[in-house]
């Protein structure tokens, strides 16, 4: 019996995703674990992997499609000894894959309208049995693209089904009809017109690029923490000289390990050991109440092509910065590759953001709901500062907290920031 292949929840919060990439094709074989398909997330892209093992009949959903629910079919698998050309789809299943293509109508045969109605609808032609025009999703939008009518072409797939081949050595001709009259459809083009106009100024040369799910989920969750998080921002300037010399002497000690420990690894452990001694700050806003926290669990920002990701150091507090520095480099890596598992990067209780590396000397960061506090990191740099009432040079960076003042006072935040300044500035006392 045909096994329907279905939309993926790979995340607790996944509603619906785009399906980036199919990695099979119609008649492949798989097997159990082989990867089938590359699904983006609101937070990543993931591999989707087979649970089952079969020949891939049918594909419903085209890769590149949007918005794909949850439990959607997005395939057809034939079990072994199955005739995958006698599998069929189940009902409505192309036309949900094909839902944002107006050449859905091209499905089905429409009923026999008034002469008026059949011009404005413009269905395909029926093939010569009277049944609808058989064509793969893929096909179905290439079709679209080039402007080829698909009752006109002669399909090559299993029971006549018109696939990407077909298509593609087809002549382009007239377009089918659009749906609406024509003075019907001038009225909606002219709304997206005037949009443009608000937004940017269309006559200097430029390029539209789609927002990807994890763009779109960046900029959803910061404007939220925006509108919804009072901020408060704290700025306390700490010495990193002690921190330079320890870290320049673990490292040598390391080295036969292959382990070189940076100044953002150690800045995690501080955190952590901050946090867990400042349990006030450790805390999440949930309404009517108050999550308190009895393990710090760090998360790091990280740059990616796709935008930015927070994988976590859990119990940072208890982890050697050996272990922190390994972990990070691990995770981090992947982050970039889009391979990180949800529970990798879902999470944690507090945030850091090191934008030091690029010189930047101080920064305001916007709290990750419903995290309660993120840390902001500067470059060190070499100041003149007061050492012991004596004006000196020292490598000094500015680091700024970011508290959501419903959950924690100003003077919990300070009184933290303050642990924070002191284990780095003696950081002996973190790893003792």
């Amino acid at each position: 019996m045909a096994i329907e292949i279905k939309m993926p929840a790979l995340s607790p919060t996944m509603e619906e995703g785009t399906l980036a990439k199919w990695l099979v094709k119609e008649g492949d074989t798989v097997s159990s674990g082989d990867l089938m398909a590359e699904i983006e997330t609101d937070k990543a892209t993931m591999e989707f992997e087979a649970v089952d093992e079969g020949t891939i009949a049918e594909i419903l959903v085209a890769e590149g499609s949007e918005n794909v629910k949850v439990g959607e079919t997005i395939a057809i698998l034939a079990e072994e000894g199955e005739d995958p050309a006698s599998v069929e789809a189940p009902a409505g299943g192309e036309a949900k894959a094909e839902a944002p293509k107006a050449e859905v109508v091209e499905d089905k045969p429409a009923p026999a309208p008034a002469p008026t109605e059949a011009k404005a609808a413009a269905p395909a032609a029926p093939t010569a049995d009277g049944d609808r025009v058989k064509a793969s999703p893929l096909a179905r939008r290439i079709a679209a693209d080039k402007g080829i009518d698909l009752a006109a072409v002669q399909g090559s797939g299993p029971n006549g089904r018109i696939v990407k081949a077909d298509v593609e050595s087809a002549r382009p001709g007239a377009a089918p009809a659009k749906a609406a009259p024509a003075a019907a459809a001038e009225a909606p083009a002219a709304a997206p017109a005037e949009a443009k106009a608000i937004w940017y100024d269309d006559s200097i040369p430029h390029e539209e690029e789609k927002l990807s799910n994890i763009r779109k989920t960046i900029a959803r969750r910061l404007t939220e923490s925006k509108q919804q998080v009072p901020h408060i921002y704290l700025t306390v300037d700490v010495r990193l000289d002690a921190l330079l010399k320890l870290r320049g002497e673990l490292n040598k000690s390391l080295e036969a390990r292959g382990i070189k420990l940076s100044v953002n690894d150690m800045l995690i452990k501080a955190l952590g050991v901050a946090l867990e001694a400042s349990p006030k700050c450790n805390v999440t806003y949930a309404g009517d109440k108050m999550i308190n926290y009895s393990r710090a669990d760090v998360s790091v920002a990280v740059s990616t092509p796709t935008g930015l990701i927070t994988p976590i150091i859990r119990d940072a507090a208890n982890k050697s910065i050996s272990a922190i520095s390994t972990e990070m480099k691990e995770l981090a890596g992947r982050a970039k590759e889009n391979k990180l598992q949800p529970s990798e990067y879902q999470g944690g209780t507090a945030s850091l953001s090191n934008m030091g590396m690029f010189g930047i000397k101080q920064f305001e960061a916007v709290i990750n709901p419903p995290q309660g506090m993120i840390l902001a990191v500067g470059a060190g740099e070499k100041r003149p500062y007061v050492v012991d009432d004596a004006l000196q040079v020292a490598t000094v960076m500015s680091v700024t907290g970011s508290f959501d003042h419903r959950a924690i006072d100003g003077a919990d935040g300070a009184a933290m920031l303050k642990l924070f300044k002191q284990l780095v500035e003696a950081p002996l006392g973190m790893i003792a």
